[in-house]
């Protein structure tokens, strides 16, 4: 895992509800691990849509179209 300069500051601005995450705080390795899994982070979701762990693109598109 990197090290992240904005880590404090981002973690403050984080709204991912999985706790356990090794990678609150550290956006580009959020980014990519969500990518590789054909998911969003949690950050484009609002604070309902988030605590339902469904981060598939085809969600955040609907959700967005509704």
């Amino acid at each position: 895992m990197k090290e992240c300069p904005n880590q404090k500051q981002n973690r403050a601005d984080c709204n991912c509800s999985y706790e356990p995450c090794p990678r609150k705080g550290v956006c580009c390795e959020c980014i990519s691990y969500h990518r590789k899994s054909g998911e969003l982070p949690a950050c484009y979701f609002d604070a309902a849509a988030e605590k339902t762990y469904d981060r598939s693109i085809s969600n955040f598109i609907r959700l967005r179209k509704g």
